[in-house]
């Protein structure tokens, strides 16, 4: 659970504890605090033992690690022999470069049309919509001319 506190964590934890607590207070405190731990993994070693009990001696070998999904997915995996074969054959590293060579071979095809066709217009003749015109045209004035009124 504390297993990626590093060294200045600590001494940050530390130094906090002594600010917040006082030098006078903080062994009652760790005592209190450590107390309180005890207390509930005792309570929970106690439940895992009326587990075990009540459940028989068919699942004396039952380990309450394995209802961790992380831990029952890792062990279905590496006990089941078709899903080991699988996994060993789907290279995923090489699948993720064959799609990106892919998709970057389809962007180099469909950029070169556009410069070899030459100006904003695409190879249907089409204006490109995305570029802002300069100057609009004579003809091509709004409605609401400010000079007209």
């Amino acid at each position: 659970m504390f297993n990626d506190i590093g060294a200045l964590e600590l001494v940050t934890l530390v130094i906090l504890a002594v600010l917040i607590f006082g030098p006078d207070k903080l062994p009652k405190v760790i005592q209190d605090a450590a107390g309180f731990i005890r207390k509930i993994r005792d309570f929970s070693e106690s439940a895992k033992h009326d587990i075990r009990s009540e459940l028989g001696p068919e699942f004396k070998d039952f380990d309450f690690e394995d209802l961790n999904p992380k831990t029952f997915i890792r062990k279905q995996l590496s006990e089941n022999e078709d899903l080991r074969e699988l996994r060993t054959s789907f290279d995923l590293k090489k699948e993720i470069h064959e799609v990106a060579d892919a998709v970057n071979d389809r962007a180099s095809d469909a950029s070169v049309p556009a410069a070899v066709g030459g100006g904003t217009a695409g190879s249907a003749g089409t204006p490109d919509l995305l570029k802002k015109p300069e100057r609009p045209d004579p003809g091509e004035r709004p409605p609401f001319d400010a000079d007209a009124t």
